[in-house]
């Protein structure tokens, strides 16, 4: 994963290689040992994508999305974008992602002319502790598993993101809410492209939802006891949002069951729903050496 925003907006800067074909490239810094492609890139690279086919002014509102394969880091993806649909307010968009002949992800999205109409929001937890009180992710993680605090922040380290609370210590006392609020936004300033903005939204969705599922139970997310992988994931944008400006993450998982995990989450801007999302993913139990 990038260490910084500037890397980031590279890594979504795609190349154009034929119409309606593109490359990302992918981050193979020295030292980068990672099993697979992060979803939440191939996710904003392919919402990337797609915007490059569209006209000027459309905004997308949702996309749903499937992780066939894992992604191998350091080669890079092409994104081929099917036009599906340019109707009088919606455009709508298939993207498919393969490294050589392999398919490792595919998406659908649609786009829409902004215009006035009914509007109301959901409000956002209350009572929850501002960004500057709640102590980073990864000190969180890293006192909670095998990985050092360091190594979680340099997972992510284009993203801020803070532990706002979860529901583990209901959980050991014998309830099973699977609830986590996690504060986010880009680690620096974003330039003003509202596309952008989604993308980096789009990857920050998948950073911490299917995590979430494992809340209730004594396990370690993404330890050697353990398979974990993205298969799916749906997002809905309601309302613009700024990226690079503290966003809070409202996450639950209604279900674990068959070694799937099912979670869905908000994004609250201020008092405003920006966004939804949906996942299921892979949490395999495995029996350890």
């Amino acid at each position: 994963m990038p260490e910084s925003v500037a890397e980031l907006i590279g890594l979504l800067d795609l190349d154009q290689v034929e119409q309606n074909v593109f490359v990302g490239r992918d981050d193979d810094s020295p030292g980068r040992f990672v099993q697979r492609v992060f979803g939440g890139q191939v996710l904003a690279q392919a919402l990337t994508a797609a915007y490059r086919t569209v006209e000027e002014g459309r905004v997308a509102h949702s996309l749903g999305a499937y992780f066939l394969r894992g992604g191998n880091p350091g080669v890079p993806i092409t994104y081929s974008v099917e036009v599906t649909r340019d109707g009088g307010s919606f455009s709508a968009r298939r993207v498919v992602a393969s490294q050589g002949d392999r398919e490792i992800f595919s998406m659908v999205s649609s786009f829409h002319d902004p215009e006035p109409g009914l509007t109301h929001s959901d409000l956002p937890p209350a009572q929850v502790a501002a960004p500057n009180e709640c102590p980073p992710l990864s000190e969180v993680l890293g006192a909670r598993s095998r990985r050092e605090a360091e190594a979680w922040r340099r997972e992510w380290g284009v993203l801020d993101v803070r532990f706002a609370g979860d529901t583990s210590s209901l959980s050991a006392a014998g309830r099973k809410d699977a609830d986590m609020l996690v504060w986010v936004r880009a680690a620096s300033d974003l330039p003003d492209d509202p596309r952008l903005h989604q993308a980096v939204l789009a990857y920050a969705s998948d950073l911490t939802l299917l995590g979430v599922s494992t809340v209730p139970h004594p396990v370690e997310f993404g330890g050697p006891g353990m398979q974990v992988a993205s298969i799916d994931h749906s997002m809905w944008f309601h309302r613009p949002a700024r990226a690079d400006q503290w966003l809070l993450y409202d996450q639950v998982s209604p279900s674990a069951s068959a070694g799937l995990g099912f979670s869905f989450g908000r994004m609250f801007a201020g008092t405003t729903l920006a966004a939804s999302c949906a996942q299921e993913g892979l949490i395999r139990l495995i029996d350890q050496p």
